[in-house]
């Protein structure tokens, strides 16, 4: 299995996890010129911009490691285009990650980091 389609089946476990516990998946792989958000779901009434990072070995570090302060800025410039794209009132937002480390074919550990980083401004 190739990167691209590790990171697309991580996304849709991601999504499918996120539904199971109730959440509403809005949007998935949102783009614009500044970047893409994998997905975006609603937790009650929050938005919640959500990074899913898939990793066949931690050899370049844990999945949840990539998502830099450089990232995490670049998210939160992309929730403030998603809202202004959705025509969206003001809301509370949130920025989740979505760590997914493969153990074999059919198994992989999924953890999901709430509230896993703030940007101030």
């Amino acid at each position: 299995m190739d990167r691209v389609e590790t990171g697309r089946r991580g996304e849709d476990a991601a999504a499918a996890y996120l539904e199971r516990i109730g959440m509403t998946v809005i949007d998935r792989n949102w783009r614009c010129p500044a970047g893409e958000v994998d997905v975006v779901f609603l937790d009650g009434t929050t938005l919640v911009l959500c990074e899913v990072k898939t990793r066949t070995t931690d050899a370049k570090g844990s999945p949840e490691a990539a998502v830099t302060p450089q990232k995490q800025r670049r998210i939160a410039r992309l929730a403030k285009a998603y809202l202004a794209d959705a025509g969206a009132e003001p809301c509370a937002v949130r920025f989740d990650v979505i760590s997914i480390r493969v153990l074999a074919e059919d198994r992989a550990l999924l953890r999901h980091h709430r509230d896993a980083f703030t940007v101030d401004g």
